[in-house]
This record gives structure tokens, C-alpha cells and sequence, in this order.
């Protein structure tokens, strides 16, 4: 199994940290032990942390002490080549890898960012590096302000200048190009073919959000200070608009994503700029920029303190205009940690457009055995975006619903439709400085398809006494007006209960949407992701107190649940005793359930192991699983751990929960004609996007099944 990649760039401002983010997000859905190396980092400027292993170690939540991940800095490397102690540079280099070989699986190492005044220099220096390090090369080639035939050149005699160091390339991605390029099929298939057999070559078009810096880059870039405007310091600058005329023609110029940069005592283009922000007769302006030390005069202050919610940042630096203007035009934009919405955009921008399984493939031959969290997240994402479905979330105006949306929409993980007032939903967005552009929002008392949802509900209930002004009602609750359109095919999925009870979320569901052809039960799982391992734990929210049939039904759907997240079913039916230990009702439930169970496996030509009774502590752990029950194939290896009621289910998920620091993903309903999910009150943002990718999954299911039935 190959254990190592070597990440590099050809010239400064490749886009390879967004890069970077991609790869090693292919890595970990194959690989949880997975560290990130730099073997030389940059001299430092803004702070004593390299920004690339910062990035990766917070966004990815690596374990890994930070003077473990780089060697040298690229100063200090120079001295030692040109004082004649490359050994001594290439021995300590190896040695710091070697300790992270000992301790993970596989080592993604990282070049240098060519910010250095010799290129030539450091493109050998990361060849080299390379090759003592005997790691294959993904190489980043940067199609930054060149035209189709520059590009290609640049590429060919990159990849032949490695070839002849004898290093291996793996790959190459075109970062960064130019709409032409894409245009341009007929040479850019010729700067394919240059390297047919050889290696996979990717092409990534430019993407202003990524290449654009936002506030916060020029507030550290320049030192700046923050007057007003701080919960907008991700803005992106797409332009830099220095404002020296009269207000009249002044507006004329502004542009979307425009930075103001204007002196002080020019009261008339601050003020007049902040209102061009909250008029939709003028683009978005990203910020404003006061230059020349010159403060703000006292009766401006006073009026952008009496302010509520100054719309954009306005930064103030000493430096003057001219200098202040110079010094941003070397400013580019980089992926913070903390920039969800970049992070996220980076990894859906990559994996559009290179092909994931193409290159994890060359990348890695063997795949890990273990499953661990951060592989499930990252292969529930990549599954639900392989064939997007289209999701519908209740509840439209929450706030973490609305920051969902928009990481959903840039991860490509579904099709979006929002329940509300559409004034409501898109002032909170614009408010949160959130991109829902794409999605349907619709206001279910206002909708054109009321009416018709308001009938087809009294035909489906008037046999339980339903008046048509109660459907009214329960079709203007935005609840049962998704699942409605779950129903009717108009979505495939839906998702609530951020605001509201399980009862209520998933009440609609049992009254009309009802259960897949052969489930008599509604149940449910919690995929609990664990340190180092993924389990499904069910029934621990729905059915109270089920009988033997209903806890075979139970586990069968379990199974299925289990096996659609990739995760390979080993059922345990629980209770207080394993095997023959024990005795009394409860344990012959379980008893009588297991053989239930295994009469329908075989009716249903299911195949996977299932034994029953078995205790938590002989299902979960392998020591005692061989000594309580030798020679199962449950005991000790179980994925799949089946509850005898909901007391004792729901109480264990919550104590796995918090005492193992557990992520517990649910509950995902089962055995619904289609999917329906409820979310936690408590449930975060990420929560919400994890939901929405286990739902869309599950929607794909659906459609599959309804196809081979219908065949």
C-alpha cells in the first residue's frame, strides 16, 4: 500500500492550498491515520504557524503536535545547501517523515509556495526533497494569466524535468485557468494526450471566491484596524476602487465586491458608499478602506455609532493612499481555517472537477480496513453528491438552517427547497452574509400547490374523521407541507425538527407517506461515529416498547440502513445476557426475535451474520466476545447493535455519547417509501449538513428501488 504523497506547485499563487484541502480530503475517506508534512515552510510573517498546516491541522482536526509537521524554514534551507550541508538538510528531512511513519498511515507532504525570489531554486528543492523521500509527485501547475499553448508548454517541460530527476508523477492539475482555455478543446485534449497512459491531468478553472482575498486578508496584510463591521470580515474583494472624486461620479465606478479605499476627510464617500450597500439599485461593495491616518470627523462618528448594523468592515491604516494602494495589489486571498464557506467551496471546486476515484486510485492501491469517522463523513458527502437529490428543509429561517444551505449548495451535496417567507428567508441570508442563490423557497400557505396538497390530505385522512379545515391547517404548517411534497414526488427527501419535536417531525410521515412495501415498523438508527470505528444503533427513538416481530423488522431495517452508509452489517441483538446465560421475558423477546429474524433473511434473501442474545459488553468488544460466545461471528465485531426497547436505547446512545465523545448522526429514520429525518433541537450547523447528505442518500435508494420494482 502506498503510504506517502509528495503535494507541489510549479510557481507561487498555484491555488495549492485549495489543492491541498482536496487531496487530502481524498486521503482521509481511505486513510483515517493520515498526517500532513511540510518539509520546508516559509519565513514566517503574520504569525509563528505555517498557514497550510494550520489550515489542514484545524479543518481536518488532526492530531498532531505542530513541530512534528515541518523540518526547516526556506531560509534556513538555503543556508544549508549553500554552505555545502545538503546531507545534513535531506538526513534531518528524512528523519522527521520516519517519526510521522511510525505513527500514521500515510504522510501527505507539502512543497513550498515559490514566494521565494528564485523559482528555479525551489522547484529543485522540492524535486529533490521528492525523491530522498522516494514519494510519488502530484503536481499543481498553475494556468494563472496564460493563454492555451503557454499553459501546455509550461506542463510539458515540468513533467520532463521530473522525469528526468527519475521521480514519479502521479498527476497533474492545471489550477486556476483562464474560461478560454476551457473553450479551447482542441489543444487542451492535445495537453492531455502529451501524457495519455502516464498519469491522470486535471483542469480547474479559476474561481474568484478562492483567488479573491477577503477583509480579514487585507486587515492582517496591512495591520489594519477595525472601526465597524466586524461580523463582515469574510467579504470577498473581487476589486480595489480608490475614491477621489465627486459623489455623483463616483458611484458610477463601483463594482460588486469593491474595496473603498478613500482618505479620512472624505466624510461624503464613506457615507456614501455604506448607503450604496444597503441600496439594490448599486452592487455589494466588500468593504471600505480609510487611509492617511486621517480619523473619522466627530459628527461622522457619532452617526455610524448611531448605526445599527454597519453593512460592510471599515478598516483605518496610517499609511497613505498610494502606498496603502501598492502594498494590497500584492495581496492574494488564502483559506483560513475558520472560513467554513471558502473550505467548503475549495472542496466542492475540486471535486467537480478532478476525477476523485481516477486519482485516489493511483494514489493508494489498498484500502484500509478501518473506518473511521472523519472516512464515513467525507464518503457520505462524495456518495450524496454523486447523484445530487433534491431535499426539502422545514424549517427555512433558522439561522443554522440558512448556514447549512449555503455549505450544502457550495459542497454540491443536494438540491435545496426552503419552507417561509421568502422576504424573511433571503433578508436573514443577506443578513448572515450567506450565497443560497439556487435554491427554491417556498411560503406553504402562498404556494400554488396548496390547494391541491389541502385535498390530497383530506382524501388520505377522512377515513379518520379529517375536515378539510383541519387539512387546511396541517397543510399551512410547513411540517407536513414538506413531507406533503415528499409525497407527491415534487422532493425526495425532507428534513426538520432543528425548532421542533420528534413527534412532530416525523408525524406527518407515519400519516401518509407509511412504510416500504414488506416493513410493517417505522424505526430508526444512530450512526455513531467513534474514535476509530462506525456503528448503527436502532431502535433508540421511535417504536417505545416493540414485540418480537416488530424487533426483527427492527434489525432487518437496521441492516439494510447500515449497508446503503457503506457500513458492513454484523447484527447484535442485545439484552442482559449472551447465549444460554440467562433467562426471562425480556431475553426470550430477544430469543424469539432472532429466530424471526433469521426466517426473514432467508424469505428476503438477506446474507450477513445476526445473532442474538448477546450483551452490549460481548457485542462490542472482541476480548469478551471470545471468551462469552467463542466462535461467533458477532461477538466482539458487531456494527449493528439492536436495543430491546427504546428505554435502554435511547439511554445507551446518549451515554456512548458523552462518554466516549461519540458524534451520534441521527436518528435516521428506516423503512418509510421515502426519507424523512429529524433533526436534534441541539443540532449544529455541520449536524444539519451531515443529515441532509445521510437523507439524500437514502433518497437515492428510494428511486433505485422504485425502479427495479417497476421493471
Amino acid at each position: 500500500m502506498a503510504n506517502r504523497l509528495y503535494l507541489t506547485a510549479t510557481e507561487e499563487r498555484s491555488g495549492k492550498s485549495a489543492v491541498l484541502l482536496g487531496v487530502m480530503q481524498m486521503i482521509l475517506k481511505e486513510v483515517g491515520r493520515t498526517a500532513i508534512f511540510r518539509p520546508i515552510i516559509n519565513d514566517h510573517v503574520f504569525g509563528r504557524t505555517d498557514h497550510d498546516i494550520n489550515l489542514v491541522l484545524k479543518h481536518f482536526n488532526l492530531d498532531i503536535p505542530y513541530e512534528d509537521t515541518h523540518a526547516y524554514t526556506l531560509s534556513e534551507a538555503r543556508q544549508l545547501i549553500t554552505t555545502g550541508q545538503e546531507e545534513q538538510l535531506y538526513g534531518n528531512i528524512l528523519k522527521k517523515f520516519k517519526q510521522l511513519e511510525a505513527n500514521y498511515d500515510f504522510i501527505l507532504c507539502e512543497g513550498t509556495d515559490f514566494l521565494g525570489k528564485d523559482p528555479g531554486f525551489e522547484f529543485d528543492l522540492n524535486a529533490s526533497i521528492a525523491a530522498n523521500l522516494g514519494a510519488p509527485l502530484l503536481l499543481v501547475a498553475s494556468g494563472r494569466d496564460k493563454g492555451t499553448n503557454e499553459i501546455c508548454a509550461h506542463v510539458h517541460i515540468t513533467v520532463d524535468s521530473l522525469w528526468g530527476m527519475d521521480i514519479e508523477v502521479i498527476g497533474c492539475i492545471i489550477n486556476r485557468v483562464s474560461e478560454s482555455f476551457i473553450r479551447d478543446t482542441a489543444v487542451s485534449n492535445w495537453c492531455r494526450n502529451q501524457f495519455a497512459g502516464e498519469f491522470p491531468l486535471y483542469v480547474i478553472p479559476e474561481n474568484k471566491a478562492l483567488g479573491c482575498p477577503t477583509i480579514d486578508d487585507v486587515k492582517r496584510w496591512l495591520g489594519a484596524e477595525v472601526l465597524y463591521g466586524k461580523p463582515s470580515m469574510l467579504n470577498l474583494v473581487d476589486n480595489y476602487l480608490v475614491a477621489a472624486m465627486q459623489i455623483s461620479n463616483f458611484l458610477t465606478y463601483i463594482k460588486e465586491g469593491s474595496l473603498i479605499i478613500t482618505p479620512g476627510d472624505r466624510s461624503d464617500i464613506i457615507i456614501s458608499s455604506l448607503a450604496s450597500r444597503i441600496s439594490l439599485a448599486y452592487p455589494n461593495i466588500s468593504g471600505i478602506l480609510i487611509t492617511g491616518g486621517i480619523e473619522l470627523s466627530p459628527t461622522v462618528q457619532r452617526l455610524l455609532k448611531g448605526w445599527t448594523g454597519i453593512p460592510v468592515p471599515v478598516l483605518f491604516v496610517e499609511a497613505h493612499t498610494f502606498d496603502t494602494v501598492q502594498s494590497v495589489n500584492e495581496l492574494y486571498g488564502h483559506i483560513e481555517p475558520g472560513d467554513e464557506r471558502r473550505i467548503a467551496t475549495a472542496l466542492g471546486w475540486f471535486s467537480r472537477y478532478v476525477n476523485i476515484p481516477e486519482l485516489g486510485k493511483k494514489m493508494i492501491s489498498t484500502r484500509s480496513s478501518r473506518v473511521t469517522p472523519r472516512m464515513f463523513e467525507y464518503s457520505l458527502v462524495e456518495k450524496a453528491s454523486q447523484d445530487k437529490q433534491h431535499i426539502v428543509l422545514a424549517e427555512g429561517t433558522g439561522e443554522r438552517i440558512l448556514n447549512a444551505t449555503d455549505i450544502i449548495l457550495r459542497r454540491n451535496i443536494a438540491e435545496i427547497t426552503l419552507l417561509g417567507k421568502e422576504e424573511e428567508i433571503l433578508n436573514k441570508a443577506a443578513t448572515l452574509n450567506l450565497n443560497i442563490e439556487g435554491v427554491q423557497i417556498i411560503d406553504p400557505a402562498d404556494s400554488e400547490h396548496y390547494d391541491d396538497f389541502v385535498e390530497t390530505y383530506f382524501e388520505l385522512r377522512k377515513h379518520k374523521n379529517i375536515v378539510r379545515d383541519v387539512a387546511r391547517d396541517r397543510m399551512s404548517d410547513p411540517t407536513y407541507f414538506g413531507t406533503m411534497m415528499v409525497y407527491k414526488g415534487l422532493a425526495d427527501g425532507m428534513v426538520s425538527g432543528s425548532i421542533t419535536t420528534t413527534a412532530q417531525t416525523i408525524r406527518p410521515a407515519f400519516e401518509f407517506v407509511k412504510t416500504k412495501p414488506g416493513v410493517s415498523v417505522v424505526s430508526s438508527i444512530f450512526i455513531m461515529l467513534l474514535q476509530s470505528k462506525v456503528l448503527a444503533f436502532g431502535d433508540c427513538a421511535v417504536v417505545p416498547d416493540p414485540d418480537a416481530q416488530q424487533l426483527a423488522e427492527i434489525a432487518l431495517s437496521s441492516a439494510e440502513t447500515a449497508k446503503i452508509f457503506d457500513i458492513d452489517p454484523r447484527v447484535a441483538m442485545l439484552s442482559y445476557a449472551t447465549g444460554a446465560s440467562g433467562s426471562g421475558k425480556d431475553v426470550e423477546k430477544v430469543v424469539e426475535a432472532t429466530e424471526i429474524a433469521h426466517q426473514l433473511m432467508a424469505e428476503r434473501g438477506f446474507d450477513f451474520p445476526l445473532e442474538g442474545p448477546l450483551q452490549y459488553d460481548a457485542a462490542f468488544d472482541p476480548t469478551v466476545g471470545r471468551l462469552k460466545l467463542p466462535g461467533s461471528q458477532v461477538a466482539g465485531q458487531a456494527t449493528v447493535f439492536i436495543f430491546p426497547d427504546l428505554n435502554t436505547g435511547n439511554n445507551t446512545y446518549k451515554a456512548v455519547q458523552r462518554a466516549a465523545n461519540a458524534v451520534a448522526m441521527g436518528p435516521v429514520l428506516q423503512g418509510l417509501r421515502k426519507p424523512v429525518n429529524d433533526l436534534s433541537r441541539g443540532c449544529t450547523v455541520q449536524d444539519i449538513v451531515y443529515t441532509v447528505a445521510l437523507t439524500a442518500i437514502q433518497a437515492q435508494v428510494a428511486k433505485n428501488t422504485e425502479l427495479e420494482q417497476a421493471k
